[in-house]
């Protein structure tokens, strides 16, 4: 999970940003003062701005979110939280409280410019840095680390040795007493070098036999062989240096010219979050998601490495400025916003990878799915409300379709909402196919006993219809004596 909550900033914000209150509006309403205006509490144990009243309302905000995020994680997954100075000592409290202080990895740390540009002049100090808080579930999380690259690593083979690309490595200690020292010797020259090695002097021999000793003026050093590194990707550092969000506002500009995008999370940041956390085929959710940047860079790191991570993107329908240009341009809310930006980021990494073989399968399509209220009417009448006319009322939602409806049933047997779905036309009715022929749905009017013996002869794993489909009752008693008889392990269902 990758989460960059609103931080605690004091401006509006649709996550009741703006935490400062006055100190009368405080007073009364934290019983500092009686009915009658007199002082209850003493003016020395009164609630400064230090003792967290500008951080109540954000810990609130964000506490009952980050206990589901906990719950959502996969058993080896990890959070990872964007956080400034603001915020980050309280966020680091309620983390500990959450997923408990061992499961904290590190915070890492970044850097948005390059130069301390705008200097306070009573501070001379500018902040540059932000953080990402992460905690895991478990200790089975660790991080996937970065990729081994031989020139950016220093790997190089002037001597052209058979072994590969090698760099220089020092073998003196750094710890051994004095007393430990021994002499080895150049067999070239015949020079002795005494001093306290990192290897004992049985290594020390082989390796000098094996022709992996450099023989330096004044400190021999080893040839270290990328080969021979045990890990595929080396360890990654908690401080990642610069990644400037100026080029990411630009490259946005170009992508929506009508909106404009207040500080962008840069996307070569998360993509490289994600190189170094997660595997190929990893789920990552993101449900602070704004204008989706984290959609973005996942879909730019799978063009780059042929991956196929996933990616699901929450977020409020926060209102633009009616005043905006995105407003004028049709954009209503902040999701909408993040729709277009995945479309066109999409066409757009295809197109600056059309020569990439195998680009053509990258996968830049995304489903739409908003919150809404049960599909089903409320059909729980107590006996005194039961009326000849009410006895057989439509228990769906007038207003919903098959679409709303096959959903719904997804969810209910746990079929990943991102699996593939195929609308075909079966003896005149309208028939969905998920995932294959694992769920067969059916939710039109008048589906007669024709429909239902084509569906059982495909013997899917699941067939579901609504109880009004039927065209009469025959097709109701009928129905799973055809799926008997043509597929008797279909769990059938009717909604």
């Amino acid at each position: 999970i990758y989460i960059d909550p609103p931080y605690n900033t004091g401006n509006d914000f649709v996550y009741n940003d703006n935490f400062a209150q006055s100190r009368d509006k405080f007073e009364e309403t934290n019983g500092l003062f009686d009915e009658e205006g007199n002082q209850i509490i003493d003016p020395m144990q009164r609630n400064t701005e230090s003792n967290g009243r500008f951080h109540t309302d954000w810990l609130n905000m964000i506490y009952p979110r980050l206990k589901v995020a906990r719950d959502l994680l996969e058993e080896d997954g990890a959070i990872f939280i964007s956080i400034d100075e603001n915020e980050h000592s309280n966020l680091l409290s309620v983390m500990n409280e959450i997923f408990g202080e061992a499961n904290y990895v590190d915070s890492i740390v970044w850097d948005k410019k390059a130069s301390a540009k705008g200097v306070p002049p009573q501070s001379m100090m500018v902040n540059v840095h932000e953080y990402i808080v992460v905690y895991c579930k478990s200790l089975e999380f660790k991080f996937i680390g970065e990729k081994r690259d031989a020139e950016k690593d220093g790997f190089k083979n002037p001597d052209n040795d058979p072994r590969g690309p090698w760099r220089e490595s020092n073998i003196k200690s750094t710890i051994k007493p004095i007393e430990d020292a021994f002499t080895i010797i150049d067999p070239n020259t015949g020079k002795q070098y005494t001093n306290t090695w990192a290897f004992s002097k049985e290594s020390l021999e082989k390796m000098i036999s094996e022709g992996r000793i450099l023989w330096k003026e004044s400190l021999p050093k080893q040839k270290e062989f990328m080969y021979e590194m045990t890990n595929e990707n080396k360890a990654i550092k908690s401080s990642w240096g610069v990644f400037d969000a100026q080029s990411t506002t630009v490259y946005l500009k170009h992508l929506i010219p009508e909106v404009k995008f207040d500080n962008p999370k840069p996307i070569n940041l998360m993509s490289y979050l994600v190189e170094v956390t997660l595997g190929k085929d990893s789920t990552i959710l993101d449900f602070f998601s704004g204008s989706a940047t984290t959609a973005h860079a996942i879909m730019k790191l799978n063009a780059e490495d042929g991956g196929n991570r996933k990616f699901i993107m929450v977020q409020l329908p926060e209102l633009t400025d009616e005043k905006s240009e995105a407003y004028k341009a049709g954009y209503k809310n902040i999701c909408e916003i993040g729709k277009e930006r995945i479309r066109r980021a999409g066409k757009k990494i295809k197109e600056e990878n059309k020569d990439k073989v195998g680009i053509e399968k990258l996968d830049t399509g995304f489903r739409v799915l908003k919150l809404d209220t049960s599909n089903m009417e409320d059909v729980y009448y107590t006996p005194q409300e039961f009326t000849p006319q009410s006895l057989f009322n439509e228990n769906v939602k007038s207003d919903r379709t098959s679409e709303d409806l096959l959903f719904q049933v997804m969810l209910d047997l746990g079929i990943e909402l991102s699996v593939k779905i195929e609308t075909r036309q079966m003896a005149g009715k309208m028939v969905h196919f998920v995932d294959d022929n694992y769920l067969v749905a059916c939710f039109d009017r008048e589906v007669n006993e024709t429909t239902i013996t084509e569906i059982a002869k495909l013997k899917p794993v699941y067939f579901v219809m609504r109880d009004a489909s039927a065209a009469n009752d025959n097709v109701i008693d009928n129905f799973e004596q055809i799926f008997h008889h043509y597929s008797p392990d279909t769990n059938c269902r009717i909604i």
